[in-house]
């Protein structure tokens, strides 16, 4: 918040717009720049004018001073030495203006030493590892290899960056020790240094990567390699404990305030009725996307309005504010404004007694840098810190748990290692091994369609056209996530690629080296790497990073030195294409084509990376769909498991609750059948590592009294709480039905849990006391299910083949029904509320849940006497979508249909 004063002079007193908020700034956690003076007055009065502050403001200059200090010395009757006051104010501006030194902060780039082996320079050191790398890999005596490495190592020794790709291959091997690491990720994947280093795992000869894409010759700014793995906190945690705290520090994240959250905020400040806010806040930025996104040119694809598109297109959001313009008024001066500071979520420093460098801070008891650095904000560098992301991506952490899955079931190794994960990964899955031409994979995956937990394919809209591209091929892969953005696909670049590859011999190429560059993309420019290349060997004298300048310089508007440099690239690659035989006309469209492309191009190194992530995903699945389909659903977080698990049904895979004797830790495969998948102990609430251990040591409990009178178990572990969250999951089922005296669940959970029997004559008595019981109800078994598991039991409310019916005929969820062009959608309600209209009408509000695990409201008008509606049962609905109330029915039983 910038907190207005009430004159030009050094005091900043608050005016009375920002006086007003005050309590509502406490009340939203507000920590903008500097602290109000009155954050913590408990005053109400606002002082009318400057004479009521009882404080005069500072002077700002020599004379200034003379004439307050004789104003004062008049009012108070006190005679002072005029010579010495005005020596004193004499001097005080000597030493201000003369005598203290300008000061500029320090700026060389802080880098550790500790990564230099003794004895070396960093440039010989990253030589050494580099040749090394080579030798390891087989390529030491490749020509190509060698002079490409003579190269990178030239530009990045030129440029003083050697030390920074020596704590890059620090933080990997440290890394590679405890962890799956990715296959490469942004331009870094370019460099054959990176992969030689083991920073990446992608060769970039042989998959046709370029260096100059990642670092020119001419670079200035340091390179930034983002590093891909299953544990980020693992690593960092492990890197402060080895080179210590003062060496590695995390960057800070500072939080602002944002639309959605003020709002609500600032609304229940004001006693704004929270429903007619969520009215607000649900729809608005579903009613500012379509302008949004005409504006800025985008057809397809996913997209977030900004703070202005969302004030300027949300007519619902406007006629709030219209009608609550103290909520605006807050709004536009807090907007923005920090509100907290986190920790960044992979960006650390890593350099020598970084204390002694910059104020450290404590945020949450972790030790983080006082500055951040993102995307917009650049506080770091500038100043010659260094910023390392280490970034989590589940994906790797689902491998590895694939990889356990494995080496149990089929290796016989009862509790791997990570070293056997490792071994197992670089004998099968490494990006060098692993064979990314096998057709099996691409027609049993990404032909059928089967996606559970596959890489850049979780979203409906890439998993349809990737069916329709038809990939056989990494680069076929690599050009359908490239093609799969906003712009692209604004552009029509998918049905247009699409029907080139369909037919590829109608592509039309303007020479040899045009069919070479862009044959693998059907004649589309589909890679920034492919306008660069082109440019290199068309244009005449034009060097390769003058290619990949012209991506940048492409993308550039204006009339300045920006213009100058476009000007001299094209003469000089229109005259190459007219030196190399082709027409001015050739050079100028394909000119033409680079500017069209300039905005839609991928990176190729980033591409190719990921894609044969996605292929090691689909590998699995089509070898081990039992393993990875049980990795997948382990990983998958709460809010996404229950959509998981739908996912893995519908690959033919049966999904068993909870058992005493089967579950584990993780997803289980059964034993007998590889197609059943046991759900993990650990998913219950309330179900602690102690009582996990517990059973695990004491299996097989198969009777009542191995589980209640076992003098192994320790009950203080295993207690009266962690045994009644068992026996309610369903966990006990197949030891009380084994017995054959209980009457049902509720049954033996009155008799053994609820009432523990201490002896086994007192679980007999128990047994004839609560005999009565019988079983739990349906209802109260998915309210138990829901309430241990987090996850709604959609297995007892939905069958398998009416879910497939769903899907066939794209009846979608309510929670991606699209107004503009679905007409139903399905449900299952779980809650009715009965209301009246201000007219005494009745209608009701339902809470309805979907396989989205995302909870909806419909209004039903109009409810009549006999209108029903079964909670916990599937329906299939006709209804009407209001932008400011949502989804609404004005009949039961003309628009509801039950499923089952």
């Amino acid at each position: 918040m910038d907190v207005e004063v009430v004159s030009t002079a050094d005091c900043h007193y608050p005016s009375p717009e920002a006086w007003k908020d005050r309590e509502l700034y406490k009340r939203i956690g507000w920590m903008g720049k500097g602290r109000p003076t009155w954050a913590d007055d408990d005053s109400t009065e606002l002082p009318a004018g400057v004479d009521e502050v009882g404080y005069e403001l500072y002077p700002k200059n020599g004379d200034e001073m003379w004439e307050a200090y004789k104003k004062y010395a008049a009012l108070v009757g006190i005679d002072y030495n005029d010579t010495e006051i005005l020596e004193t104010i004499e001097r005080a501006h000597d030493i201000a203006e003369n005598r203290i030194e300008k000061f500029y902060p320090d700026t060389t780039v802080r880098l550790p030493d500790f990564v230099i082996p003794v004895g070396e320079t960093a440039d010989s050191a990253l030589r050494n590892f580099a040749l090394a790398g080579l030798r390891e890999f087989g390529l030491h005596d490749k020509p190509e290899y060698i002079d490409r490495m003579e190269h990178e190592l030239t530009v990045i020794a030129d440029r003083g960056f050697s030390k920074y790709f020596l704590t890059m291959k620090a933080i990997a091997d440290e890394s590679n020790e405890k962890m799956i690491t990715g296959p490469g990720r942004g331009s870094a994947a370019g460099s054959l240094l990176a992969y030689a280093l083991k920073i990446t795992q992608v060769d970039p000869i042989k998959h046709g990567l370029l260096f100059s894409r990642f670092l020119r010759s001419d670079a200035t700014d340091y390179p930034d390699i983002d590093f891909d793995v299953a544990d980020p906190m693992t690593i960092k945690d492990r890197m402060i404990e080895k080179w210590g705290k003062n060496s590695v520090v995390p960057i800070s994240n500072w939080n602002t305030l944002q639309l959605r959250s003020l709002i609500k905020d600032i609304s229940k400040f004001y006693n704004i009725p929270f429903a007619e806010v969520n009215a607000v806040t649900s729809v608005m930025e579903r009613e500012a996307l379509p302008a949004a996104k005409a504006k800025n040119g985008i057809k397809a694809g996913i997209y977030v309005p900004t703070f202005d598109e969302l004030m300027e297109f949300s007519p619902t959001l406007k006629g709030f504010l219209a009608e609550y313009p103290q909520v605006a008024d807050h709004i536009s001066r807090l907007y923005g404004q920090v509100r907290s500071c986190s920790r960044h979520a992979g960006g650390v420093l890593i350099a020598d007694d970084l204390n002694k460098h910059m104020p450290l801070i404590n945020s949450g008891g972790v030790t983080q840098t006082p500055w951040s650095e993102g995307q917009n904000v650049r506080h770091l560098e500038p100043m010659g810190f260094i910023k390392f992301d280490i970034l989590g991506l589940s994906t790797l952490r689902m491998i590895e748990g694939a990889i356990y899955h494995i080496l149990k079931r089929h290796d016989g190794i009862e509790n791997p290692t990570f070293e056997d994960i490792r071994t197992y990964y670089n004998k099968y899955l490494h990006p060098d091994v692993i064979d990314l031409n096998d057709q099996k994979v691409y027609q049993n995956i990404f032909h059928e369609g089967k996606w559970a937990g596959v890489f850049q394919f979780t979203e409906t809209g890439a998993q349809t056209f990737c069916q329709k591209a038809q990939p056989i091929s990494i680069i076929d892969v690599s050009a359908v996530t490239s093609i799969y953005r906003p712009g692209p696909l604004a552009a029509d670049v998918d049905e247009q690629y699409i029907q080139a590859k369909e037919a590829p011999q109608y592509v039309q190429y303007v020479n040899d080296i045009h069919q070479e560059v862009t044959e693998e993309t059907y004649g589309f420019l589909i890679f920034q790497e492919q306008i660069a290349l082109l440019a290199h060997l068309l244009g005449k004298d034009l060097t390769i990073d003058e290619g990949n300048m012209l991506r940048k310089v492409l993308t550039k508007k204006g009339t300045g030195k920006e213009a100058a440099v476009k000007k001299k690239l094209r003469n000089k690659f229109v005259q190459g294409c007219i030196d190399k035989g082709l027409k001015r006309t050739t050079g100028d469209k394909l000119w033409q084509n680079f500017e069209y492309f300039s905005g839609y191009g991928f990176n190729k190194s980033h591409a190719v990376s990921y894609s044969i992530l996605s292929f090691q995903c689909a590998w699995l699945l089509n070898y081990y769909p039992s393993e990875w389909c049980a990795a997948f659903l382990d990983k998958e977080p709460e809010t996404r498991k229950e959509k998981a698990i739908n996912i893995v049904k519908s690959l033919g895979f049966e999904i068993r609750e909870i058992d005493i004797n089967k579950s584990g830790r993780v997803w289980e495969i059964d034993a007998e059948d590889s197609s059943i998948l046991i759900q993990p102990m650990t998913s219950l609430k309330g179900f602690g590592e102690a009582a996990v251990q517990q059973i695990l040591d004491n299996r097989p409990l198969n009777t009542i009294d191995d589980l209640l009178f076992n003098e192994n178990i320790t009950y203080s572990k295993l207690n009266k709480k962690a045994l009644d969250v068992l026996c309610r999951a369903g966990a006990l089922d197949n030891i009380w039905k084994s017995d054959g005296r209980f009457t049902g669940a509720k049954h033996f959970w009155s008799a053994c849990i609820v009432d523990r029997p201490r002896k086994p004559k007192h679980l007999v008595e128990n047994i004839e006391l609560y005999s009565p019981e019988g079983d739990f109800t349906e209802t109260e078994r998915i309210q138990y299910q829901i309430e241990l598991t987090g996850i709604f039991p959609f297995n007892r409310v939905m069958r398998d083949e009416i879910y497939a019916r769903l899907k066939e005929n794209v009846f979608p969820a309510i929670s991606d029904f699209d107004p503009e062009v679905d007409e139903v959608c399905w449900f299952i309600p779980r809650k009715i509320y009965q209301k009246k209209t201000k007219n005494g009408v009745d209608y009701w509000i339902l809470d309805v849940l979907d396989d989205n695990n995302i909870m909806t409201k419909i209004r039903c008008w109009g409810v009549r006497p006999d209108d029903k509606i079964n909670v916990n049962r599937p329906y299939l609905a006709r209804l009407e979508f209001n932008n400011k109330w949502g989804f609404s029915s004005r009949s039961i039983k003309r628009n509801f249909r039950l499923l089952c």
